[in-house]
């Protein structure tokens, strides 16, 4: 899968083209990561079973409800920066970074333990983007992926405090 479409498109914004086209290559495979962790956390959200289902059921849906407002904020971001967002279903299996979601997964304390590998992954991945868009010079980028970042770690917390017994 391409990182990035070649094609800037012309914009009065005064961020440099190439400046430009290395954020949306970060920005493009943190919405390749998103899109994945929205999915896998439907998968949970739609397959959790046990005496914690509903709290999880839940618990999961609104997980997937964040995940999904960031995939909007990165592909428009995308946009305003003159980009193509690269975000269908099949550009964002081919480039994420998490592992498949295990199948097996059943109980509460499965999906949990799926979800924290997986929202681990992810806020390393985040935390990285803060880090690359701010040496870019573009801390608006930087801001959004901070949020972002807020937000998975507080997810991981809300996943590994369940796993606590």
């Amino acid at each position: 899968m391409p990182t990035q479409v070649e094609t800037l498109y012309p914009t009065r914004l005064d961020v440099p083209a190439e400046v430009r086209a290395q954020v949306i290559a970060i920005l493009n495979q943190a919405l390749a990561n998103t899109l994945d962790l929205y999915s896998q956390t439907k998968q949970a959200h739609w397959n959790v079973k046990g005496s914690d289902f509903y709290a999880l059921h839940e618990l999961f849906d609104a997980m997937a409800g964040e995940l999904l407002g960031y995939v909007d904020d990165l592909a428009e971001r995308v946009t305003a920066l003159a980009g193509v967002a690269l975000g269908t279903v099949r550009l964002a299996a081919q480039a994420s970074h998490l592992p498949e979601y295990p199948l097996t997964a059943v109980l509460g304390a499965d999906h949990l333990a799926a979800l924290a590998d997986r929202y681990a992954q992810y806020a390393r991945f985040v935390r990285q983007a803060i880090d690359q868009t701010a040496a870019l010079g573009d801390a608006d980028t930087a801001d959004l992926f901070t949020e972002i970042s807020r937000t998975a770690d507080k997810r991981l917390w809300f996943l590994e405090a369940h796993l606590h017994r």
